[in-house]
């Protein structure tokens, strides 16, 4: 095991699959000499080149079309939109392109395309540069969605989403970069559609995503303290989503409680809510809760941008005045 950064470690699981695979290619802004904007591509360049490392104009259009079309002709392409903010900018082309063309060609042309981005707030970037997007693209027939919380989850999830012959979306939450932890030695590929019981309890089910992985086991915690044993569930993969292990863990526990970063109207953990309602609604001890983001525009003021996000202190009071 090798500890790595959160970045490091998505440059080395894009590393692994261009050694591994000559049709595997890097595209982007500032992904080149630069190493990103965030530092997750550093050392790429000077590794496989500038025609495996290709920096582009600011023009996510044109990121997206010329991956798509390497895609369609037999290339494997890994692109990066640096915000998730700015997929809005390309959004036809995903939503209605990239997503859909397998489909309408009944499989005869396949996109195995990864698209990567920075998502989610908390590092004071803004309404324009802070949106937690994930529930966009998992509302769309034809994607793959993925979002790491760990630095072995970061190389494992985007070397099996560039392996994929579907495209698929690596939602990367920005404060958790800097992040430290272990990574397997040697080739490391997980598996998409699958969750992680990071911490089993007897009381609750708590579930989260990206950065509220680490601050839904610090609130579990905390609320061991109290005398509430919470299980802690990773859900890494919102489509395909691994239904069997949360309804396995909320079967088990009677309660189930979502930790969101996205604003709550139509976030993920609705769909999830809506799934434990109709497949397992007599081992419920109580109702299902969501804990997130108000419907509003992420502040950038760092008061006002904690108070919006969901805390650890917030879990703690939710699930304590929840389960009474």
């Amino acid at each position: 095991m090798a500890e790595l950064s959160f970045r490091e470690a998505i440059a080395a699981g894009i590393a692994q699959e261009m050694e591994r695979d000559p049709l595997v290619y890097f595209i982007g802004e500032d992904v080149g000499a630069a190493g990103g904007v965030f530092k997750a591509t550093v050392g790429l360049f000077e590794r496989f080149g500038p025609e495996r490392v290709r920096d582009t104009p600011i023009s996510e259009q044109a990121i997206i079309g010329a991956a798509m079309g390497a895609a369609m002709t037999g290339l494997r392409p890994v692109a990066e939109i640096m915000f998730s903010d700015f997929l809005a900018t390309c959004w036809d082309m995903v939503a209605n392109q990239v997503a859909k063309t397998r489909y309408m060609t009944d499989g005869q042309v396949s996109l195995p395309l990864v698209i990567r981005t920075a998502n989610g707030g908390g590092t004071r970037f803004g309404a324009q540069h802070s949106q937690s997007l994930e529930n966009w693209a998992m509302a769309v027939p034809g994607l793959k969605v993925v979002a790491p919380s760990t630095p072995a989850d970061a190389k494992g999830l985007l070397a099996a989403a560039i392996r994929d012959p579907d495209p698929v979306l690596v939602f990367e939450q920005k404060s958790l970069y800097g992040i430290k932890g272990e990574v397997p030695d040697g080739e490391h590929v997980d598996q998409l559609g699958t969750a992680a019981v990071r911490r089993t309890g007897q009381d609750c089910t708590i579930v989260a995503l990206a950065a509220m992985v680490p601050k839904a086991l610090a609130a579990a915690q905390q609320l061991e303290s109290l005398g509430i044993d919470a299980s802690v569930i990773d859900v890494r993969s919102l489509v395909p989503l691994d239904t069997r292990t949360i309804l396995g863990d909320v079967r088990r526990t009677g309660w189930l409680f979502t930790v969101e970063e996205n604003p709550r109207l139509c976030g993920w953990g609705a769909e999830i809510a809506s799934i434990v309602a109709d497949e397992c609604f007599d081992d419920l001890d109580g109702p299902i809760v969501r804990i997130t983001t108000p419907h509003i525009p992420l502040p950038a003021a760092d008061v006002l941008e904690d108070m919006a996000m969901p805390s650890v202190d917030r879990i703690v009071e939710t699930v304590k005045g929840g389960m009474r």
